[in-house]
């Protein structure tokens, strides 16, 4: 790596969460966030109130002050990291919603999350729904043409507790979340320096 890629500090977004406050995706994404500002990575969140937007309609141009802020965060981030809940075999509304707005990117130069790593985590009660909601966000990204990190995160609710303080009570899922920011904020800057060199 090169000084100037390794100087480079990436602006990662992390989406995340449900309607309620604290929940294990959401606390997943802070965990994963908070390993991507200690490799030198600047953050924002979007969680719980932040995501609670209108149903995105793509014929209605009005935008509200959330969804501009969200929409804003994401054009210029350089990766993104996402955690869904499994809900019913797949990711939640919120989460789908807030990928639709995604859409308002389409005439950018850097198109929908062209360019991006985007590490991608699902929490479930239980087995099942993490994966086949890892899988459902996983093609999302690659529609939105995103790089999806070879890491993504199943977090099984009953095996695995996370605290309102942020903590974690099982250190695979502390470690792979941990990888997974790594993974983004090194294709972050070797994406930079790929373009530095055009």
């Amino acid at each position: 790596m090169n000084e100037a890629t390794a100087d480079f500090k990436p602006f990662i977004v992390g989406i995340g969460g449900t309607t309620r406050e604290n929940s294990s995706s959401e606390i997943a994404t802070r965990i994963a966030l908070e390993a991507a500002e200690a490799l030198g990575a600047r953050t924002a969140m979007f969680a719980g109130a932040d995501l609670d937007l209108p149903m995105y309609d793509p014929q209605v141009p009005e935008r509200t002050a959330k969804a501009e802020q969200l929409v804003e965060a994401l054009r210029r981030c350089d990766g993104v990291i996402m955690a869904s809940p499994g809900y019913h075999g797949s990711l939640s509304g919120m989460i789908k919603n807030a990928l639709d707005y995604v859409e308002d990117l389409r005439e950018d130069d850097r198109v929908y999350f062209d360019g991006r790593a985007v590490g991608v985590i699902a929490c479930a009660y239980g087995w099942q729904a993490t994966g086949t909601t890892l899988t459902a966000l996983r093609s999302i990204v690659h529609a939105l043409r995103g790089w999806p990190t070879p890491v993504g995160v199943a977090v099984n609710s009953i095996e695995t507790k996370f605290s309102e303080d942020g903590s974690c009570d099982d250190d695979k899922v502390l470690g792979a979340l941990q990888l997974l920011a790594r993974q983004v904020v090194d294709f972050s800057r070797m994406a930079n320096n790929s373009r530095a060199s055009y």
